[in-house]
Parts: structure tokens; C-alpha cells; sequence
């Protein structure tokens, strides 16, 4: 199966961006994850790829233990003011899914918000079936805009990012017919039970957040663009005249969570 290289500092100058940018899975997407998982704060929670710690903030308040584990200490640097200024405790380590392993103990609960595909995803399932409790679960969380009048704007703001971002091979690598998505790779894993739960809101938003977006992604972080962010942010901000009002920009978006168990449980 196609794995894409692993590259730790992809998002290094798209840690700064990201949080800003990226839109905010759903607050009230965590507790259907925890009911539906049984989570408690008897628990124990990794977070894995953890970015910015969106997910591993939204759920210390769930679950007595959380350990967010990435590769990009900018990232890391991030998240751990993101836990500071929430109020609660997590426990930020550097390290990718290549580095799983028994010493990191047994969890309830494995979440992966938009870094499954950066790993060699039938090994990191193999590890994390002796890591994970009995009971316990992987949930891939992500966001997707639906196909309604309010995300008019979504189309083309991707093909503008895909023209900048041309020449990424991990990109192209996603997009190849050989590619395989979650579902099928879940289903062929020891998690094989799924079920997915999701949160649909509108929003309104500021234009300088969808360039923030762009930014954020590794295929369009400053890094990799280099002199042409000038130009990324002037035909961003070209586009959204179409469909802004007063500075602001409507926009519906779907957080979801696909909950994988092992055949057999509860």
C-alpha cells in the first residue's frame, strides 16, 4: 500500500498559521466521542499528530490522562499554550507514529485529526492494537465543507491552493488512484468496527482566515512557497471579494468522527 515518506518538519512554518487558520472541529463533536467510547476520567487518551492540540484540549476535560504526541516542535510550542490558556493539563512529547511503542502505556482512546495519512497507516494500526485497551477505540476526526450555497466560495478556493501547491509529491500521493482511503485501510485493520458521528454548523468568518488556511498547509506553507506568498495572498483575498460581505465570509462545515473498535466489543 502507498505510504508517503515521512518528512518531520513538513509544518514547521505552518504551525504559526494553523490554528488561525484551520477550520474548529465542533465543541460539541467531544462529548459524543466520549459517550460513544465510553470515555471517562478513569482514562487514558493519546492524541497522535496532535498539531496545535485542538483534539487534546477538547478532550483533557473528558478523560484523566491526555499525551499529545507530533512531530513539529513548533507545533508542540502551540499546543502547549493552547492548553495553558484552556485551563488544562496535557502532556506534550515529540515524536511521531513511528516511534509507538509499549513504554508508552495502554489507552482508551487513539485520535488522529487530519495526520493519519501522513503515516504508514497499516503499521501504526499494528502497533496501536497492543496499545489500546480491550474496550477502546481510534477515532479520525476531520472537517469537510457539504455541497451547499454557503461554501460556493470552497471550490475554487482549493483550486487556487492546488495550483500553488503544484509539485508536492506527498499531494499527488493522496490524490493517486492507488491511494486508499481511511475506511477501506480501517476495515482491512484490527479496528474494523466503524461508526461515525458528526457536528454540522454555519459560521461566519473574516477573509484573513481562509489566507491563514492556505498558509497553514504543508503544500502551501511560506517555507516551501518562499516569494510567492505575496502573490497567494493577493489572489485570495481577490477571490473572497466575490463572496464576502462586510470582510466576512459564510461558511458551513461538517466535524466528524469515525470511531474504529475491534470486532466484538461494545
Amino acid at each position: 500500500m502507498t505510504t508517503i515518506p515521512f518528512t518531520p518538519r513538513r509544518f514547521r512554518t505552518a504551525a504559526a498559521h494553523y490554528l488561525q487558520g484551520r477550520a474548529a472541529y465542533a465543541a460539541g463533536l467531544f462529548p459524543r466521542i466520549a459517550q460513544a467510547c465510553g470515555l471517562g476520567r478513569g482514562h487514558r487518551v493519546m492524541d497522535l499528530g496532535c498539531g496545535p492540540g485542538q483534539i487534546a484540549v477538547a478532550l483533557a476535560p473528558l478523560a484523566g490522562e491526555v499525551v499529545g504526541i507530533d512531530p513539529e516542535p513548533e507545533m508542540l510550542a502551540v499546543a502547549a499554550e493552547t492548553a495553558e490558556r484552556a485551563g488544562v493539563r496535557v502532556t506534550f512529547r515529540q515524536g511521531s507514529s513511528y516511534d509507538l511503542g509499549p513504554e508508552l502505556g495502554r489507552f482508551r482512546l487513539v485520535t488522529m485529526g487530519r495526520s493519519f495519512h501522513w503515516m504508514d497507516r497499516i503499521e501504526t494500526l499494528r502497533r496501536l492494537d497492543g496499545m489500546i485497551d480491550p474496550e477502546g477505540a481510534v477515532v479520525l476526526i476531520h472537517d469537510d465543507h457539504p455541497k451547499v450555497p454557503d461554501n460556493r466560495w470552497a471550490k475554487p478556493f482549493r483550486e487556487l491552493i492546488e495550483r500553488y501547491a503544484g509539485g508536492d509529491s506527498a499531494r499527488a500521493m493522496l490524490r493517486s488512484p492507488e491511494w486508499l482511503n481511511h475506511t477501506a485501510v480501517l476495515l482491512d485493520s484490527p479496528f474494523s468496527r466503524l461508526e461515525e458521528v458528526a457536528v454540522i454548523e454555519r459560521r461566519r468568518i473574516p477573509t484573513e482566515t481562509l489566507i491563514d488556511r492556505a498558509l497553514s498547509m504543508s503544500g502551501t506553507a511560506p517555507e516551501r512557497i518562499g516569494d510567492r506568498v505575496t502573490a497567494l495572498i493577493a489572489e485570495i483575498e481577490g477571490l473572497m471579494a466575490e463572496y464576502e460581505a462586510d470582510g466576512m465570509v459564510a461558511e458551513v462545515v461538517t466535524s466528524s468522527a469515525l470511531i474504529a473498535r475491534r470486532p466484538g466489543t461494545d
